[in-house]
Formats: C-alpha cells, sequence, structure tokens
C-alpha cells in the first residue's frame, strides 16, 4: 500500500514538468479566401509533419475540426462579428451555436478556445462593440452548461491598434477611445483564466519605416537594438518590443497577470511594386527568426522564461483576398502542400523531437571554433542566436532534451548556434562576426556529451566552455532562461520518495 502511495506521489511530481519535446507555443492560422485549398485531411497530413501544435480558424469548419479529430492539436475556433448581435441578445442563441460547433466534435478534436469576434473595438460600430462583451459572456454560460466551463476558454481579437502608446514598450497603454469597451472584457478574461488575444505585426511597422536598421530589428537579424529610456532594457526584435507593450498596458489597468497570446503574425514573401518588404528572403527570415525564438524560450523582457502562444499568419496563401498582392502571400506552404519556403516548422527540421538525443554532425575542416566575445550581453546573444537558427542550421541540440540544451542560458546556446552557423559557412573570419559578438577560439568548446564541430588542428582545450557552464551555477533569471535548478529539484525529489519507499519496507 505503501509503495502505491508513494508512487502515486511520483506520477504527480513527474507531471509538473513539461514533456522535454513538445512546442506547445507555435500555432498558425488557416485562413479559407481561396478557391484552391486542399481538402482538409490533407491539410491534417501537413500539420502532422510539423512541428505545429495549434491552429486557429476564422469561424467553425465542421469539416477541419472533424478531421483533427485524434491528432492532439489544440483549435481555436471563432464566432464571426455578423454572429455577434444574436449572440448577445439570447442565451439560447449562444447555447444552440455551442450545440452545433463544440459538441459534436469535443473533446476528440480538442477546442481550447473561442474567440468571438474579430477586431471588433476597431470596427467604429459603437452598437457591436456594446454587444461583445454580452455575447462572450453568453457563450461562457453556454459552455459551463455543457460542463465545459474552464476546459474552453473564451476571448475576442484585437489590432495593435488598441494600444494608444507602444513606444517605448514600458509605455505601452490602451487606446482612449478603446478603454471604456475593454474594462468589463478584461474583467471577464480576468475572472475565466482566459486570454488576451492580439495581432502584432512587424511588417506594418516597417512600413512605416523603412531604415535598414528598422528591417533588420524586425526580423530578428543582428540590429544596435532599442532602448528603453524608462527600464533601461535593450529590446533587439520588434515582436518583444509589441508584445511587451502589450503587457505594459495591461500592467496599467491593474491586469498584468492576464496571459496574453498572438492571434496572428507573419510576414508577406510578395507584393505589388510599391508595396515595401514583401520578399521570400525577408518572409523566411521573420517567420524562421520568429519559430526559432519561441523554441528558445527566452521569453520577452518583461516576460521571461516562457514563449508567448503564437499563431502565424498564415497556412496558406488566400487567393481570393482583397486588398494589395501581399494580403495572397502570407501561406507557409503552397496549396500543394509543398513549401513557400523552410521556416524551420518540419519535425525534421531542428525540431527537438528528431534532433534531441543526437550531437551535431559536419565537415571539420575550419581552424577552429565560433564562440561568443567577452563582454557581448544577453540582448547582443539572444540576436545573434535567433539569427543563425534562422539560417537553416540544425538548433535542435539546443532545444529542451537536447545534448546541448544544459546549461540553459543565452551565452551557452549562442555559442552552439554561433559555431554551427560559422561551421556550414565558407569559415572566413568575417563569417564569425555577428555584428562584433564573436569570435574564433582554437579551444574546443566541446563538453560532456555536447560535441561541437570544428577544429581541424587538433582537439586542443575543453576550456572556452567553461564559463558558460560555470554561469549554469548562478541564478539565471536575468537572461529569462528556465533555471536547471528545477532539474537538480526533481532529482532530489525522486531520490527523497525511493528513500521513503525503501524506509517503509525494511
Amino acid at each position: 500500500m505503501a509503495i502505491s502511495i508513494y508512487f502515486s506521489l511520483l506520477l504527480v511530481l513527474l507531471s509538473h514538468f513539461p514533456s522535454s519535446h513538445a512546442e506547445p507555443f507555435i500555432g498558425v492560422n488557416i485562413g479559407q479566401v481561396a478557391d484552391n485549398l486542399p481538402p482538409p485531411s490533407e491539410t491534417v497530413k501537413l500539420l502532422k509533419s510539423s512541428s505545429i501544435e495549434k491552429v486557429r480558424l476564422y469561424g467553425a469548419d465542421p469539416a477541419i475540426i472533424k478531421a483533427l479529430a485524434g491528432t492532439g492539436i489544440g483549435i481555436v475556433i471563432g464566432a464571426g462579428n455578423g454572429d455577434i448581435p444574436y449572440l448577445a441578445a439570447d442565451p439560447n442563441a449562444a447555447s444552440q451555436w455551442i450545440n452545433s460547433n463544440v459538441l459534436p466534435f469535443y473533446p476528440a478534436s480538442k477546442i481550447i478556445l473561442i474567440n468571438i469576434g474579430n477586431e471588433v473595438l476597431m470596427s467604429n460600430d459603437p452598437n457591436l462593440v456594446n454587444q461583445l462583451l454580452p455575447a462572450m459572456q453568453n457563450v461562457q454560460k453556454a459552455l459551463e452548461a455543457a460542463s465545459l466551463g474552464g476546459k474552453i476558454k473564451v476571448s475576442t481579437v484585437h489590432s495593435m491598434t488598441v494600444l494608444g502608446s507602444s513606444d517605448p514598450p514600458s509605455s505601452g497603454s490602451f487606446a482612449p477611445g478603446s478603454q471604456a469597451g475593454l474594462k468589463g472584457i478584461l474583467q471577464f478574461l480576468s475572472d475565466t483564466g482566459s486570454p488576451f488575444t492580439i495581432n502584432p505585426y512587424p511588417f506594418f511597422a516597417y512600413r512605416g519605416d523603412t531604415r535598414p536598421e528598422t528591417l533588420a530589428f524586425c526580423l530578428f537579424q543582428p540590429n544596435p537594438g532599442r532602448v528603453d529610456g524608462n527600464t533601461g532594457i535593450k529590446y533587439m526584435n520588434m515582436f518583444d518590443a509589441q508584445v511587451d507593450a502589450v503587457h505594459s498596458a495591461l500592467k496599467s489597468v491593474g491586469f498584468e497577470k492576464v496571459e496574453i497570446v498572438v492571434a496572428e503574425t507573419g510576414w508577406p514573401s510578395r507584393g505589388d511594386p510599391n508595396e515595401v518588404g514583401p520578399s521570400v528572403d525577408n518572409a523566411k527570415a521573420y517567420n524562421g527568426n520568429l519559430i526559432a525564438h519561441l523554441k528558445s524560450m527566452v521569453g520577452t523582457p518583461l516576460m521571461p522564461g516562457k514563449s508567448v502562444d503564437t499563431y502565424i499568419f498564415a497556412l496558406y496563401d488566400e487567393n481570393l483576398k482583397p486588398g494589395p498582392s501581399s494580403e495572397r502571400a502570407f501561406g507557409l506552404f503552397k496549396t500543394d502542400l509543398s513549401m513557400a519556403y523552410d521556416a524551420g516548422l518540419a519535425k525534421s527540421s531542428g525540431s527537438s523531437s528528431n534532433s534531441s538525443s543526437q550531437t551535431p554532425s559536419g565537415k571539420v575542416t575550419s581552424t577552429g571554433w565560433c564562440v561568443p566575445r567577452n563582454g557581448a550581453t544577453d540582448e547582443q546573444l539572444q540576436a545573434s542566436l535567433d539569427w543563425a537558427c534562422g539560417q537553416g542550421i540544425d538548433c535542435g541540440p539546443i532545444q529542451p532534451g537536447g545534448a546541448c540544451f544544459e546549461p540553459n542560458n543565452v551565452a551557452s546556446h549562442a555559442a552552439f548556434a554561433m559555431n554551427m552557423y560559422f561551421q556550414k559557412s565558407p569559415k572566413k573570419p568575417t563569417d564569425c562576426d555577428f555584428s562584433q559578438t564573436a569570435t574564433i577560439t582554437s579551444q574546443n568548446p566541446s563538453y560532456n556529451s555536447c560535441v561541437y564541430p570544428g577544429g581541424g588542428g587538433g582537439a586542443g582545450s575543453t576550456g572556452v566552455m567553461n564559463k558558460y557552464v560555470s554561469s549554469d551555477k548562478l541564478d539565471s533569471k536575468d537572461n529569462g532562461a528556465v533555471e536547471p535548478k528545477v532539474y537538480s529539484s526533481l532529482s532530489f525529489l525522486l531520490i527523497f520518495v525511493v528513500s521513503l519507499i525503501f524506509h517503509v519496507n525494511m
């Protein structure tokens, strides 16, 4: 009996530690304003071949929801703006909506969130704005009546224009015209544990400031960074700055504990001649570096140590969307299921589930290894890490469970990524520069089971990495990394439980 109790305790303890292979924060939008989309069954095969863990639908298409049954992929569904008046006016209408769009599929199809409307506060329709919260409340009550309260959340999606101030991020605040409509919604989200969903697009920010350094800032590429004068924090990419501005806005009205979810973000691969920014290279850089940034789990400066759930726009191009050509060119994949470009979503493209037990391989032809320079800041190294992992190298070994994941800090992960990029390049000194944050060393940075390709002149010493390994002994909260001490704590708990078992049976 005692053994059964202790093993039950052990299972409870283990359940509090996330799977080392899960990447539940990466999602994708599936738009349907097109006449050439593949059948849902083919879309599901594509999703299962990728590291995408969640999908967002703009409606509640039963064919797609049903096709996703049994996959474990989280599903966000939506009620359109046109549905809001009748959902708000009649609780029975909300119940009927749940009966039609949720109950026939759940739980086989893993519906996790229902968005009521899209960017309603920016609609300039005061009646619709006033009806939004009652519609959300009625849908919530319908879920509770079906014993699904808490299992499926209810929210609504906002554009970044809901903010009146966003630069610097610490000054983030909601626009005066939005605050009245937001007050009740934020209280609803707080009471139900539902997320505040937002659509940040660095692409649109770049269109308003087309300097080269702004493009690099938007694409997660090496750049001088931008300092928030209020906090002294140096931001190295626009995505973090925009998300932290939303966090600051929530904090300014007393709701900083409400979770933020990025409902849409992306970059178009083509556009009209007069459009600034669309290109395959830029789309690959933004989405690829964003995915690498999310996988690093460094978080944002104001919300470190956890990646924000992010839904990339979009899985496919939508050939019937109105507007400039860029509106029809956000797809990560073509409708024939081939990649529009490699953004690192394939399970074989640096996925931790595919590479976690492998050390990197590479042709050893260089005269040394590329590692961070002394004095390089965590912000600079994070930018270099994101950029390097977005260039097609295998960053799987520095994902959770990988041979080079520990020590889990920015300096160690950046050292691995910098060197992998250097070894795959022509190996000129300029390939180990990373905006003057890296240098070539003749000392082998490999350690334990983490092997760095390179050298060519002998094994050398393993002293270079000692400072990164040693820094693991320190509290690593400053750089936003998850403390490796958590694994030591788990080991201690395992030893404690086993010792109790033997003590009871002696």
